[in-house]
């Protein structure tokens, strides 16, 4: 992906620098964006601080590099690539988007035959085509189409998907027949597509391409279900709860573990900052676990884990305590 294609706001940033008076910055950004950084580090020193990449993964936005830049004193942390989310940092952070400068015209022609048999349809986009979604939506009206977006809710901006809110496409998950991404990858589309049980296209802009999810998110919803049967028979249960700054959610565990003993089963909180298939086998007596952290974490590839590695509204279907099809109604994703 050619790093000219995002804008990544340089005089801005200089400015942001010299406004807190910044001596040393950490810079973080996300797989994709990482070769980018060490020029954006001569930007950095041109003005007089000290940059520091960091290259450690990046997930989204609840995954700011405080406790780095806490350990290397930084001033400020530049987080590339994302809207903001976390709203309290103990180090200042800057957000830059990175918006894409791609045009999605090619793209989105080619996902019109795939929307020939919808007439109502949910646009969405990641923080990257934001810009993009008054050409989108004109584009798709004068093919016939009925266009409508989601409010912000939890995001930043209508019409936004994050890799684990899709609060803005459900809110209009009535309205519509089907819903098309305009974005690169299936990451987000699969997102949508597992959130509203609707139809759910991809106009790609950086591969001139257009495609649907709905075989592939079919496919993740049957290896779902088999690792919602298999953690029906654990008796042992880890519960993980996220060391990032915007995936703590330790009271979520302790409900959890909570419910895990009422179902006369054992559970054990686990604290870990990278869920990784290699960290847990380091418990083998532990036959499943309830993740806590980010939901992506196994929705994308629950073949990945020994065990089986449930959300919590999943985890609810396992211990009885909600249905599938209510599971389904309310999304894997929403806790």
């Amino acid at each position: 992906m050619c790093m000219k294609h995002f804008d990544f706001e340089e005089e801005r940033i200089k400015q942001e620098i010299q406004n807190l008076g910044a001596k040393r910055v950490l810079i973080q950004m996300p797989q994709g964006l990482k070769p980018e950084a060490p020029r954006i580090t001569k930007i950095v020193e041109k003005i007089g601080a000290i940059a520091v990449i960091s290259a450690d993964s990046c997930y989204g936005a609840c995954d700011i590099a405080s406790n780095e830049a806490l350990t290397l004193d930084a001033d400020m942390i530049i987080h590339f690539g994302h809207s903001k989310f976390v709203k309290h940092t103990p180090v200042p952070t800057i957000y830059v988007e990175a918006r894409a400068l791609t045009s999605i015209t090619e793209a989105l022609e080619k996902a019109l035959p795939l929307l020939h048999s919808y007439s109502k349809i949910g646009l969405a986009t990641s923080v990257q085509h934001i810009q993009t979604l008054n050409e989108a939506r004109e584009l798709l009206v004068r093919a016939g189409k009925t266009v409508i977006l989601g409010e912000a809710g939890h995001t930043e901006y209508a019409g936004q998907v994050i890799g684990c809110d899709y609060s803005n496409v459900k809110s209009i998950v009535d309205e519509v027949e089907a819903y098309l991404f305009v974005g690169g990858g299936i990451f987000h589309a699969l997102g949508i597509s597992l959130s509203t049980s609707k139809p759910t296209f991809v106009a790609d802009p950086y591969d001139n391409r257009a495609f649907s999810v709905i075989e592939t998110a079919q496919k993740l919803l049957k290896q779902h279900w088999a690792c919602i049967e298999q953690a029906k028979t654990a008796k042992n249960i880890g519960i993980l709860v996220g060391l990032k700054l915007g995936q703590k959610r330790f009271d979520d565990a302790l409900k959890v573990k909570e419910l895990i003993e009422k179902h006369e089963k054992t559970a054990c909180i686990i604290a870990i900052r990278e869920v990784t298939p290699e960290a847990l086998l380091e418990f083998p007596t532990i036959e499943a676990y309830v993740n806590t952290a980010c939901p992506r974490i196994s929705i994308d590839a629950p073949e990945k884990f020994a065990k089986p590695i449930l959300t919590i509204n999943e985890f609810m279907v396992a211990s009885g305590e909600a249905s599938w099809q209510s599971m389904l109604k309310k999304g894997l994703f929403e806790n």
